[in-house]
């Protein structure tokens, strides 16, 4: 009996590594989940590493908090913060940190991060386990769409087990990367509610602030948000705009506060650091998201924590995230949203709003990061059962993407693995020791 009960309280140990071109000190919704998914992971008594390119002078190993250590391999960046798919280029590399960390599981994030992909290939060709988690959407049209969604799906041949952050998301990865659909788990982000406690005390009572906390680019609406201001601002002068992010797209911004000489309505914070994002929040009433796509976002959700009303585009995963009563959903167009807002106004003149500490509360149960370890070790227990395939089913499998050119690269790969091999043998490689804190 007492065996039987050990047995069932055993927990394995796994050691993963997580991959991605997306990591610190780099800011954004993949870095902060990568991020503090490791350090509970790394709580539950797992050892995690992560894998990600240079930035600047940050090159090589760190350690960060919880002893999460960190590889910033020496490689630049080509575009948007993304290495240059050459997928041969840095196999001896990786290689000798998959052995010498002693990684059971690669877990790769993003699908635009083209190191994530490159590890976990590398790992499949090491006899290892792959998770993929993808945070995005895309659409199925455009040129970009259509080479994006072919990689993917190339890559993902022969991934053990695939994450969405929202079940819009997962109906979108088994469409474009023809990923079967059980091979797919939904576990959404999270946010540390105790990192982002209301304080109205900030709030300015003689007028309402509208915060916006984004990336500036297309896909984040900046041309609705931007028309959004243009229109309010003059109808209503007790309204105030407090932007933080930057991007391609500030100088439309910039535009229409020149323009329309809105320079003493409309705030520009530009760049934020992730711990001044609370800051800003807890001075608005409001938080406005004008998203055309968007899997799952953080953002939201970290306003609601503050005690902010949401008032936010109901596109792609965005309807999962909040319930009705702490958020506002409009159409992605100028009078839907406007709508939104005034809608939200009138809400707050007549005090029909939630406590924002309920609201905190609320989040906080919602959202916990340690749930979502939980979840994800459920995901890396399920993978440990699959069987190890050899090259010849291997290559079957990448055949089914319909691109035979990648045969021959994923060939040359596993030729070039089994020459590093020849050259520095694994048992010439040192085991790195765990950093016990």
């Amino acid at each position: 009996m007492n065996l039987n009960k050990e047995i069932t309280n055993y927990k394995k140990r796994f050691v993963i590594c997580m991959a991605s071109d997306f990591f610190y000190p780099n800011t954004g919704g993949v870095e902060e989940h990568i991020y503090n998914l490791s350090q509970c992971l790394i709580k539950c008594g797992h050892k995690v590493v992560v894998i990600t390119h240079c930035y600047g002078d940050r090159v090589g190993v760190r350690y960060l908090t919880g002893g999460l250590k960190v590889y910033y391999l020496p490689i630049r960046v080509f575009y948007s913060q993304c290495v240059l798919p050459t997928m041969i280029c840095n196999i001896a590399l990786v290689r000798y940190i998959l052995i010498r960390e002693c990684i059971e599981i690669v877990h790769g994030h993003s699908a635009f991060s083209v190191l994530a992909h490159e590890v976990s290939i590398i790992g499949k060709l090491l006899g290892l386990k792959t998770v993929f988690t993808d945070h995005s959407l895309f659409g199925f049209a455009d040129t970009s769409a259509v080479l994006t969604n072919k990689y993917l799906q190339m890559c993902l041949c022969e991934c053990d087990h695939c994450i969405c952050v929202s079940h819009t998301g997962k109906e979108n990865t088994v469409l474009r990367a023809k990923v079967k659909a059980r091979n797919v788990s939904v576990i959404p982000n999270a946010v540390d509610a105790y990192n982002f406690t209301p304080d109205p005390s900030k709030r300015d009572p003689k007028v309402i602030t509208i915060v916006i906390v984004s990336r500036l680019v297309y896909r984040k609406g900046v041309d609705l948000m931007a028309a959004v201001i243009a229109d309010l601002c003059p109808r209503y002068p007790h309204i105030r705009f407090i932007i933080g992010g930057d991007g391609p797209k500030m100088w439309l911004l910039q535009e229409v506060r020149e323009r329309k000489s809105l320079q003493h309505c409309v705030t520009l914070l530009g760049s934020l650091k992730h711990s001044e994002v609370r800051d800003t929040l807890v001075k608005g009433d409001i938080f406005l998201n004008t998203s055309l796509t968007e899997a799952y976002c953080m953002a939201i959700v970290e306003a609601a924590a503050c005690g902010l009303k949401v008032v936010s585009t109901k596109v792609g995963g965005i309807p999962e995230v909040l319930p009705e009563t702490m958020i506002y959903l409009t159409e992605p167009n100028v009078p839907s949203i406007i709508k939104g807002i005034e809608s939200a106004m009138d809400d707050i003149k007549k005090g029909n709003i939630l406590c924002p500490y309920e609201c905190n509360r609320m989040i906080r149960k919602m959202y916990n990061w340690m749930d979502i370890a939980r979840r994800t070790e459920i995901v890396y227990n399920k993978i440990l059962q699959n069987k190890n395939k050899p090259l010849g089913q291997q290559l079957r499998s990448y055949l089914t993407s319909g691109v035979w050119p990648f045969l021959l690269v994923i060939s040359l790969m596993y030729l070039l693995l089994q020459l590093v091999e020849r050259i520095y043998k694994r048992k010439h490689i040192d085991i790195a020791k765990d950093l016990k804190l």
